[in-house]
């Protein structure tokens, strides 16, 4: 949305997991760039994460790791955060709600991504 594309890439945390614990930790980080005319904030988040059983939760909360970026045109933003599943696969998406210099305010969509041990999937 109004030039801001999110791309991600993912990690699978041995050293923080306990597979026999159903204990899975991911790390992803995130670049947030902004292709058009005009500067925003980010203000706040929100996730969907559904692990392997299907079990969904949503999280949602102002900015991210702590901080509300401005991005300029011709800038990028990029973060590295982390999701803990009770299963070895999960999903994660979600948007992200920009405000404008102006108040305006709109979303950007986060695309889904896979979380996954190294072989779990076939």
């Amino acid at each position: 949305m109004r030039g801001f594309a999110v791309t991600v890439e993912t990690a699978y945390v041995e050293a923080e997991s306990n597979q026999a614990g159903h204990r899975f930790y991911f790390a992803y980080t995130i670049t947030i760039s902004n292709h058009g005319d005009n500067a925003a904030r980010l203000r706040n988040r929100h996730w969907i994460i559904t692990d392997g059983e299907m079990v969904v939760r949503e999280v949602k909360g102002a900015g991210v790791v702590g901080e509300q970026p401005r991005i300029p045109p011709g800038r990028a933003f990029r973060y590295t955060s982390a999701c803990l599943l009770d299963t070895p696969v999960g999903t994660m998406h979600g948007a992200y709600q920009f405000e404008t210099d102006t108040g305006d305010t709109f979303d950007v969509p986060i695309p889904m991504f896979t979380l996954c041990v190294p072989n779990a999937v076939h």
